[in-house]
């Protein structure tokens, strides 16, 4: 027999943290599965840099909340020349967001949610802006957890309970539902089950493409920056 002496009033979802100590590197961000795609990159012989981006793609897809439709900023310390570099990766207004196309959708102003409201994203140029100018690795490399998490990862509590909350605003939109909502046959609860593999095959054939138009780059001839750069283009040109 087994007995686990629990403390009064603490519930089974809370551990304990302890105070974590690293003697070459350390990857920290608020999803597990995501540290451990920072990690990765310290293994191949990747700079904090490559980590970070590796982070950053890997939570933005798998936090509803990040998502690669939004924006980044970075602050990246050079211990050599003892200087700060900020990336500042936001997302700027569409071409076609002019004063006339809201008037003539009936707005006085750009809308709160939906497309109308979004800007271009800025989280893919700002990583591809990192891994170029101040990382080691591939850009291959660096998305490689992203990708196979964008194939199918267990989806964790939180990112389940916040998709359940917005059951009603996802449903207004064309697309959104056919990612977000799995279970469209339950009317009570479309949202994903904690733990069940959840697959965004949209998201990951379009990193995927990034990956390729580095590949192809290099195979021209191109600089390890001219490739990944080559990457940047294909998403934004």
């Amino acid at each position: 027999m087994v007995v686990l002496a629990v403390p009064s009033g603490v519930s089974a979802q809370r551990t304990a943290k302890p105070v974590l100590h690293g003697q070459h590197w350390m990857a920290i961000t608020g999803k597990p599965l995501g540290a451990t795609a920072g990690s990765m990159m310290f293994q191949k012989g990747g700079n904090a840099v490559d980590a970070a981006a590796a982070m950053l793609a890997a939570t933005s897809t798998m936090w509803d909340v990040l998502s690669w439709g939004g924006e980044t900023q970075a602050l990246i310390y050079n211990p050599h020349t003892q200087k700060v570099i900020g990336i500042n990766a936001l997302g700027v207004a569409p071409t076609g967001a002019t004063v006339e196309f809201f008037q003539g959708q009936d707005m006085e102003h750009p809308p709160q949610y939906g497309p109308h409201a979004a800007v271009t994203p800025g989280t893919p140029g700002g990583l591809i802006t990192m891994v170029a100018e101040y990382g080691q690795l591939s850009l291959a490399e660096v998305l490689a957890p992203a990708i196979q998490m964008a194939g199918g990862y267990p989806i964790d509590e939180g990112t389940a309970r916040s998709i359940r909350g917005q059951v009603e605003q996802i449903s207004q939109w064309q697309y959104s539902p056919e990612v977000y909502l799995t279970h469209p046959e339950d009317k009570e609860n479309p949202a994903p089950r904690t733990g069940e593999i959840f697959r965004q095959p949209d998201l990951q054939n379009t990193l995927q493409k990034l990956v390729e138009a580095e590949a192809e780059a290099l195979a021209t001839g191109a600089s390890r920056e001219e490739a990944i750069y080559a990457a940047y283009d294909r998403f934004y040109r």
